[in-house]
């Protein structure tokens, strides 16, 4: 099982859009995926809660069974898509993917 965390420090504002209005767009557009991409095994999308700006503003957890699911995710045409979007919103985002 591969576990795939990322987060991302968002715009104060991008696309004529508040912070918050870019991660709610987000995260529904993260949540969608899994009903196009058959390898998702879960996934998880958070805002943060507080003003604190040391925070990351948002948060994805996902899981696959493999390394090649993990692949054919990231390449899939609609996570490609998003990725588009979380281009121009993001200021900067890490990511950890590890095997449980």
């Amino acid at each position: 099982m591969i576990r795939h965390t990322v987060m991302w420090k968002l715009k104060d504002s991008a696309l004529d859009a508040s912070k918050i209005e870019n991660a709610t767009k987000l995260k529904n557009m993260l949540e969608n995926l899994k009903h196009d991409i058959k390898e998702i095994v879960s996934i998880e999308v958070g805002i943060d809660s507080t003003d604190n700006d040391d925070n990351y503003d948002v948060v994805l957890y996902s899981e696959f069974e493999t390394l090649d699911d993990l692949n054919t995710y990231q390449n899939h045409p609609k996570h490609v898509e998003v990725g588009k979007f979380v281009a121009q919103i993001r200021e900067s985002r890490v990511c950890v993917d590890h095997i449980i």
